[in-house]
């Protein structure tokens, strides 16, 4: 059986979803998990913000052996509370077995679309 790569907790310090996109492409950006194992991934992300609560126990899952990106902007917590666009914030990622978290970001407020993509911080168990 395969085992798990990674860390159980990861943080991503800079998120930002804008208000406005140009073009046919929406601005976005997303949580991408590989799990390794054979078992399945149960997520939790915690999204922070500067200047209010934080948005807290958004429940995700990735099967196992698979990979799962998951947009931010669909993101909500069991009250239906989402991240308002425009607004600075940071997420934290904590799993019950290791897994692997990257970050993306598409930029396309204006004509020239930028691409971003960068390994979350992984904090070691």
């Amino acid at each position: 059986m395969p085992s798990a790569t990674g860390e159980k907790l990861w943080i991503i310090p800079d998120g930002y979803i804008p208000e406005i996109s140009s073009g046919t492409l929406t601005s976005h950006e997303s949580i991408c998990v590989l799990n390794t194992s054979s078992e399945d991934a149960h997520i939790t992300i915690t999204i922070f913000f500067e200047d209010r609560p934080p948005l807290e126990d958004i429940q995700e899952m990735v099967a196992g052996r698979r990979t799962k990106h998951i947009r931010t902007s669909s993101l909500a917590t069991k009250e239906g509370t989402s991240i308002p666009l425009g607004v600075p914030y940071a997420i934290e990622v904590q799993s019950h077995i290791p897994i692997i978290v990257q970050y993306s970001r598409l930029d396309t407020t204006q004509a020239e679309n930028a691409l971003m993509s960068v390994i979350a911080y992984p904090i070691k168990s």
